[in-house]
């Protein structure tokens, strides 16, 4: 989700210049601007560092408000929102590079108390999964939680919902992806996608973003992994000649992606979006690094994950504007690699842990991971993994040899 929402943003800074007053107000009538800055107290301070400009993070939230049209592609009853998708992008004080933190929603967490609408408080919980705070208190919660846990201060938070995702890949055309023998068969859900190399549009699309009991071992990994490599080839597509040189599709893409995006006043009109593709247009797509915070499975239960203590390294890194260590990009999606193209290094370890392990606990704790050897993820670690083993991980995540 949050490398769609940067190409959505570098392709307004393009075209924004060259669009009518009615297109501009059509478009910019299409934002949701909410104002939670006074539901937000305690807030970290911002450290100052060196550079012509100041160093930006931005929350990303991906959101299946299950009352909205075209959201609630599990069929699950009882209403309300979730998240299903964080990321934290950080822009450097030097404009150079750009790191795009996924946080997992399996992640558990201490939930600290935040206020509603009304400011009145929702209480905090302990040991309950990262979305929960989406669920009781939206995007201003969110916020929030991730200001106490990592002590980042939130410059700006983005929330897209699935139906506006759905309408951007349409827009496009399709994006091509490829799926594993024997496909993406599961019943449960109302999916059905037939292996192979293929352009997925619609539900379908959607459906393979979104699928996690099939593929992978039935964690967020994987399908936070999946999702990346298949907003890569979203950005290229968006990018390439087929979309800019092709007026419908490039409005109807602007026309999706401004539907489905709720912001802050901070970022709330095509200007200010407009600016900001324009600093990541200066990074160079090869300088935005995508990444997981680094984990391990929850070693009392295996469909739950903890964050490492190396995730504290992670956070300071990003406080004190500084690059992040080697150990944490070696499973980094960069937003220049086509999924697919001879550039495209296949992920060596799909989990963001430094030691490339999934459970990121000692041999030994059998309780750490899933016993499935059908469903367990990959063990083997960047240095070591054969050629063939990179390739069945590459198919998995959707990057076709």
């Amino acid at each position: 989700m949050g490398r769609v929402l940067l190409v959505t943003a570098v392709v307004l800074g393009l075209v924004t210049g060259l669009s009518t007053l009615y297109l501009y107000r059509h478009y910019n009538g299409n934002l949701d601007v909410i104002d939670v800055e006074k539901q937000i107290v305690d807030r970290p301070e911002k450290k100052q560092v060196e550079g012509p400009k100041e160093p930006l993070n931005i929350l990303v939230m991906g959101s299946d408000d299950r009352d909205a049209p075209g959201n609630n592609i599990d069929n699950l009853t009882g209403g309300g929102k979730r998240s299903d998708t964080t990321i934290l992008l950080h822009l450097s004080a030097d404009r150079r590079r750009a790191y795009g933190i996924s946080i997992p929603r399996d992640s558990l967490v201490n939930r600290p108390e935040c206020l509603d609408d009304d400011l009145n408080p929702i209480p905090g919980g302990t040991d309950v999964m990262w979305n929960e705070a989406f669920s009781v208190g939206g995007p201003a919660c969110t916020v929030h939680q991730v200001e106490k846990l990592t002590g980042i201060r939130v410059d700006h938070f983005i929330v897209v919902d699935f139906a506006g995702f759905r309408g951007m890949v349409d827009a496009i055309g399709g994006v091509q992806v490829c799926i594993p023998e024997p496909g993406i068969q599961d019943a449960a859900h109302g999916i059905n996608i037939p292996a192979g190399t293929r352009k997925l549009v619609g539900y379908q699309a959607l459906n393979y973003v979104r699928e996690r009991y099939v593929l992978g071992n039935g964690s967020d990994i994987g399908r936070m992994k999946r999702q990346q490599a298949f907003i890569a080839a979203m950005a290229h597509q968006v990018l390439s000649a087929n979309t800019l040189a092709r007026p419908d599709r490039l409005l109807k893409f602007l026309d999706a992606s401004t539907k489905s995006l709720q912001l802050d006043p901070g970022l709330g009109s095509l200007v200010k979006i407009a600016k900001l593709g324009v600093e990541f247009q200066g990074i160079g797509l090869d300088n935005i690094q995508f990444i997981t915070v680094p984990w391990q499975y929850a070693p009392d239960d295996p469909n739950r994950i903890r964050w490492l203590p190396e995730a504290k390294q992670v956070w300071q890194a990003i406080i004190n504007d500084k690059p992040l260590a080697p150990k944490f990009l070696n499973d980094a999606i960069t937003a220049e690699h086509l999924p697919g193209s001879p550039t495209a290094s296949p992920t060596g370890s799909p989990t963001g842990s430094p030691t490339g392990s999934p459970s990121g606990t000692p041999s030994g704790t059998p309780s750490g991971t899933p016993s499935s050897p059908t469903t367990s993820e990959p063990t083997t670690s960047p240095s070591t993994q054969s050629s063939a083993e990179a390739a069945e991980q590459a198919r998995e995540n959707g990057l076709c040899a």
